[in-house]
């Protein structure tokens, strides 16, 4: 298997890893905020966010530095817009997580705030859209890998 081919197979792991997982906190985790109570929920809050990043954020950085060399040495069964829409879904994700997300966990940080509890579930649509069109275009290029290897009579 060809070095392009390995990161592909990285970024296509991580890309489904963190999809799964935002479908998850948005139907599941993010909806059950408001039932914490607000007496304990800046102790729950702090909790979540050293429990979460530590699962979040190397796969985060995986998925983006194994998009970024793709975008600059692409298999070759992935088109180059392919590569070029990946990294800018990796940037919608990214954005969204810092200048969206991460100021809501702040503000419910200092206790729980219906405003910024609703602006968590509404805007993490964003990421959870991201990441799922990552997802189905990293499926995409994976069957892309198979038909070429079939089609070719060996690995891409």
């Amino acid at each position: 298997m060809t070095a392009p081919a390995l990161l592909f197979v990285a970024n296509l792991a991580s890309t489904w890893f963190l999809a799964g997982l935002i479908w998850t906190v948005q139907l599941v985790h993010y909806p059950l905020f408001d039932r914490v109570g607000r007496e304990g929920f800046a102790a729950y809050e702090g909790a979540h966010a050293r429990m979460i990043t530590p699962l979040v954020g190397p796969v985060m950085l995986l998925e983006a530095t194994t998009a970024v060399l793709l975008a600059v040495a692409r298999p070759r069964f992935m088109p180059a817009w392919a590569a070029w829409t990946g990294l800018a879904l990796v940037g919608v994700v990214w954005l969204s997580t810092f200048l969206l997300q991460v100021p809501m966990h702040g503000t419910l940080a200092r206790g729980f705030d219906d405003e910024a509890h609703a602006r968590l579930v509404g805007t993490n649509w964003i990421r959870t859209a991201a990441w799922s069109a990552r997802a189905l275009l990293c499926a995409w290029c994976a069957h892309a890998a198979f038909v070429r290897a079939d089609g070719a009579g060996g690995a891409p």
